[in-house]
């Protein structure tokens, strides 16, 4: 590395409204009801942050059958099926639903169309926990493309009647392609009012767009399940910027930073800002001397917390730590 290596942060980065708004509606659920609390699914695809619930009292579990009964159960920011829903409230347990409100949106859009006799194109990815809660709000009649290639051999019963949705978190560029494709071979298909693509999703994306350029390789913080931070470090290899994705600084190969000068940093949604800090200061130790923050949109969207989450007399987040 050399001595006149800097860092340069991309602006914004890190956690996004709904992953605030998940963390906060566990950590308000231990505080007022105590431990444990059952969450299904990682409330966030980011390992710190559900090895930080764990600690506190957070018993993260797949199955329902691992909930004991009258327990408190959390839904996680990416949205569950209905059926899983039916069956939560069958059992009895105390729910709160920590789904991201624009995941929330997809869902009712779903819903509304499907009892006006749409079927449904949904792009997205086969086994992400989001694409099963948003096809899972219907019996039948939603059909997963998850590429171009995928759009030639949909099958749906009628056209006529034909909605696109897509996952929260795709690569905004990709999923562009593909509904050029879909549209191109149903032409009827119905668009949603506003594209499905999340403002976090397509703002940090946008923000490696411009820092790529800038730097001689991109460096990600996420986890390998979040898929908002995978298409980060797409989206700079695209640009021909090289781009390593990291759970953690102890991740960071010194090799990678030989004859780098510019080393531009970025964040998943789901990655907590401490983590961001820590791979900053292994660059440092390294051999970076310098860090400054790209100019970038200021981003002040926050979504209400469920009703029975007040706490009497608190004073600020209990996330602070995170951020």
């Amino acid at each position: 590395m050399t001595p006149s290596q800097e860092i340069i942060l991309a602006e914004p980065r890190g956690f996004c409204a709904g992953v605030d708004r998940a963390i906060e509606i566990v950590e308000r659920a231990l505080t007022k009801f105590g431990r444990p609390i059952y969450v299904r699914h990682e409330i966030v695809h980011n390992t710190y942050v559900v090895n930080d619930l764990k600690a506190k009292g957070a018993i993260f579990i797949e199955e329902l059958d691992d909930v004991p009964a009258g327990a408190t159960l959390v839904f996680s920011a990416h949205g569950v099926s209905r059926a899983i829903q039916d069956e939560a409230q069958r059992r009895g347990f105390h729910i709160f639903d920590a789904t991201c409100p624009l995941v929330t949106k997809v869902h009712v859009e779903v819903a509304k169309l499907h009892r006006e006799g749409y079927e449904f194109i949904m792009i997205g990815h086969k086994g992400h926990p989001e694409v099963e809660g948003t096809m899972g709000q219907l019996d039948s009649g939603i059909h997963l493309v998850e590429g171009v290639e995928d759009v030639q051999r949909v099958t749906p019963a009628q056209t006529t009647r034909l909605a696109v949705v897509t996952q929260t978190t795709l690569s905004v560029d990709d999923a562009a392609e593909i509904l050029e494709a879909v549209k191109a071979r149903f032409p009827q298909v119905r668009e949603p009012k506003q594209q499905d693509i999340c403002y976090a999703t397509q703002n940090r994306q946008d923000a490696v767009k411009l820092l790529s350029p800038l730097v001689d390789i991109v460096i990600v913080v996420g986890s390998p399940t979040s898929s908002n931070s995978n298409r980060l470090r797409e989206v700079a290899i695209k640009l021909g910027t090289p781009s390593h994705m990291v759970d953690s600084a102890e991740e960071l190969q010194p090799e990678w930073f030989a004859g780098k000068t510019r080393v531009g940093l970025t964040a998943g949604a789901s990655a907590p800002e401490i983590l961001v800090r820590q791979v900053m200061d292994r660059i440092k130790a390294l051999g970076a001397i310098s860090v400054r923050t790209m100019e970038g949109l200021s981003e002040t969207v926050k979504f209400p917390l469920p009703k029975g989450l007040r706490i009497e007399g608190e004073t600020g987040s209990p996330i602070e730590h995170l951020r």
